[in-house]
């Protein structure tokens, strides 16, 4: 397993691991941040840098577990730094607690330290070119995968961590395990590498050790202090402190001297290896550390001490007493080889040319030096540099902050066009007299909308279909406080019930099959604002438990969701059916039903607004002459007094759309009765107008005809006794035209049957 791991779910594209990474060894996905393995030297910025901590270091802690209770001896050796992290206790506490966990011997670090110090003394002895410390694996890596031609500098010498594997595997035997415990992230990838491979077995970070006590309810500091064992260490203690390896192998360089150079932290490391490679310096010996302080300024080390604290712990123990108990094995001088070679791990990118670079930086609005901010949000240090990345794949676009800020800025200048374009649709659409009519049930209705308006009180709209319910509705929202916030509008019937959860109350990933992206509902939409639910006495048992829940706590929570999220809604309701039977029926909840019927309003049907409909027809004729660009000059009489007789079953949407068929249809600047369906002709001629218009005899003549036409085919279909066939050879017409008279009429024989039966 790669030792540091992303958490796809928890990265948010933020590009801090970008930024903080030296060597650039992050790629970006389509929605997270990954480390790539051969490029990453294990330095562990992008640990201590992601502000949503998805990156994390692959748990040992099961590893470990395993090896303890595997039957074979276990060795624990604690890092030179450890003073600095387990500040809270006495070394020997430390030592007891690591025996109860089942860990065979308990040895330091530092010996390693001292076993590698006569190595690194004949290295610089014999050197020939500029020598480069190797007892840092984040530099190791650095040299092997990203400056390969400095391979041959670096002192063929293991770690002190390797060394203290390679010495109790050669003194013990193979089949002990070594658990190496550290704040080295960097060692879990020497733990990994071909050359040093199985001198450790398991590198364990302060924190993953600290979190097995606490799971086995260990505590450190009400433990007897026990001995460690091994090799007694000394100036090995210091290794861990800044500049303290040359006093560890017994090297005393001139402050002055430019012979012996050393360097700590990611920009004097980088600087002094970047002009290595350039061939700018040539010293004899440069020790250099990654972490900056030192190995007690690693990724792992405890942010709750200071730099000098933990300096002063490290210190303290150095010059402390602690107890050993020293096996005879351990006493012995033993011929070991601590030697390594390194290899090119060297990634090779494609290098782009001068027009693929250009190409880059114009898709993101560069086309001049002076485009190039050079602002570095996206981590990289110029914008020729980020557009390089880009062809290598390793970022995108995307990550260009200056672009995309003025790619939101033109959308949002596109948002406010569309928003104006739509409001201004709505208003043609709605105008300021949002109901019409003159009648008193229609000014009755306008005063409780008025009333209710401006208070936060649920509303219940009651009415048959087209009688304009969301007319209402936007009426209230517009008298209301919240006006300047959305009103969402949910037609109940025409989405499916197992949409319909997820439309109103959104949805979590991976919740249901199609749930591939998270979405936010209509409720969290209309936070602070107005939803309006149409028909809502279609809804299922299940949605109607959910919407009195919103209702009682103002509270959604998602589908698949486990947190429930706070909503500040006013809802308005319609339907046009009888509640009260659903709630005696059983198919609607009673406590529904009385947190809905706060406040009730009743939109009267057409047929009941007589005296409004010419008001009506003049209103919908006008928002006719528009929508089409025709010139009508307005309705005439007779087809008004027909509009007046019609029982308007679709009321006041059927009648929007018979006057604009009406529009259509007329080739004149007036409409005439002509231009209305055939109903309209039948209910006129029924009445008996006397009325006659001379000017057109066609006009005239068609109602009685029409009249007259369907009251023979209703005595053919009686006397044939609703056979269609029978009555077709009586009218001695064929079958066929018989039928397309009966669809004219809309009549059908078993109905002509049926009523001529009453009758009789």
């Amino acid at each position: 397993m790669y030792p540091i791991v992303t958490i796809t779910d928890q990265c948010r594209k933020c590009y801090s691991c970008v930024r903080s990474c030296p060597v650039k060894a992050i790629k970006v996905e389509k929605s997270y941040t990954e480390i790539i393995s051969e490029r990453c030297i294990g330095c562990g910025n992008c640990l201590s840098n992601c502000p949503q901590h998805a990156k994390v270091i692959a748990d040992n802690v099961t590893v470990t577990e395993a090896l303890l209770t595997s039957g074979e001896p276990v060795i624990a050796v604690l890092g030179c730094s450890f003073p600095a992290f387990f500040h809270y206790c006495s070394p020997g506490q430390l030592s007891a607690g690591l025996r109860q966990l089942g860990f065979a011997e308990v040895h330091e670090g530092a010996s390693g330290v001292e076993l590698i110090a006569d190595e690194y003394k004949n290295a610089i002895n014999n050197a020939s070119l500029p020598l480069i410390s190797s007892h840092c694996p984040a530099v190791v890596d650095l040299v092997e995968r990203h400056y390969p031609q400095l391979i041959e500098n670096m002192v063929g010498v293991v770690t002190h961590m390797v060394a203290m594997g390679r010495y109790l595997k050669h003194v013990l035997g193979d089949h002990v395990k070594v658990v190496y415990i550290s704040s080295c992230i960097a060692g879990k990838f020497e733990v990994q590498a071909e050359q040093t491979k199985g001198a450790v077995d398991v590198l364990l970070t302060y924190r993953e050790l600290e979190s097995i006590f606490k799971e086995r309810g260990i505590d450190l500091t009400a433990l007897e202090e026990e001995p460690y064992d091994g090799r007694e260490p000394h100036m090995g203690r210091v290794f861990s402190l800044s500049q303290g390896s040359f006093q560890a192998f017994g090297i005393n360089p001139d402050p002055l001297d430019t012979e012996i150079v050393t360097a700590e932290g990611e920009v004097n490391v980088m600087g002094i290896i970047k002009d290595l490679a350039a061939g700018r310096i040539s010293p004899k010996l440069v020790d250099l550390r990654f972490c900056y302080d030192g190995c007690i300024g690693g990724p792992g080390r405890n942010r709750e001490l200071t730099e000098f604290s933990r300096r002063n712990m490290v210190i303290s123990h150095f010059r402390s007493e602690i107890p050993y108990r020293v096996a005879p094995h351990y006493k012995k001088d033993w011929q070991i080889d601590f030697s390594r070679t390194f290899s090119d791990k060297y990634a090779k990118l494609p290098i782009p040319k001068g027009g693929d670079v250009k190409k880059i930086l114009q898709a993101t609005n560069k086309f001049t030096q002076k485009d190039e901010l050079n602002c570095r949000t996206c981590g990289y240090r110029t914008c020729r540099e980020y557009a390089v990345a880009v062809f290598q794949g390793l970022a995108d676009l995307e990550m260009c902050l200056p672009h995309n800020l003025q790619q939101l800025e033109e959308e949002r200048g596109r948002l406010i066009q569309k928003y104006e374009l739509a409001k201004r649709e709505l208003d043609r659409e709605y105008g300021d007299e949002f109901i019409v009519g003159s009648d008193s049930q229609t000014l009755e209705a306008l005063d409780q909308i008025k009333q209710v308006g401006p208070t936060p009180t649920t509303v219940l709209i009651r009415g048959e279909s087209g009688t304009g319910k969301e007319l209402a509705a936007r009426g209230i929202h517009r008298f209301s406080k919240r006006n300047d916030k959305p009103l969402v509008t949910v037609n109940c019937t025409t989405i499916t019930d197992s949409l319909l959860e997820s439309e109103l109350f959104g949805h979590k990933k991976g919740s249901f099959t199609g749930a591939i992206t998270e979405k936010k509902g209509l409720f969290e939409a209309a936070d602070g604002g107005t939803i309006f639910l149409d028909e809502i006495g279609d809804i299922t048992p299940k949605l109607q438990a959910e919407l009195l829940r919103v209702l009682d706590l103002g509270e959604v929570r998602p589908v698949g969701g486990t947190v429930a999220r706070r909503v500040d809604v006013r809802l308005i309701a319609a339907t046009n059916k009888s509640l009260e039977d659903g709630v005696r029926d059983g198919w609607f909840r009673e406590d529904l039903y009385y947190r809905l019927n706060v406040f009730s309003i009743t939109m009267p049907p057409l047929r009941e607004r007589v005296e409004s409909i010419p008001q009506l027809a003049h209103h919908f004729l006008e928002k006719a002459r528009n929508k089409l660009n025709k010139h009508i000059i307005g309705i005439e009489e007779r087809a008004i007094n027909a509009m007046v007789k019609y029982p308007w079953p679709g009321n006041i949407r059927e009648m929007q759309n018979v006057i604009e068929r009406a529009a259509v249809l007329t080739h004149d600047d007036i409409i005439k009765l002509g231009n209305l369906p055939l109903a309209f002709a039948e209910s006129y001629a029924d009445e008996g107008e006397d009325v006659i218009d001379l000017r057109s005899f066609k006009k005239e003549r068609e109602p009685h005809v029409l009249r007259v036409e369907k009251k023979l085919i209703q005595r053919y279909l009686a006397d044939a006794g609703g056979n269609v066939s029978k009555a077709a050879q009586l009218a001695n017409i064929p079958r066929r035209t018989f039928y397309r008279l009966l669809a004219k009429h809309g009549l059908k024989g078993r109905t002509i049957r049926a009523r001529e039966g009453e009758e009789e």
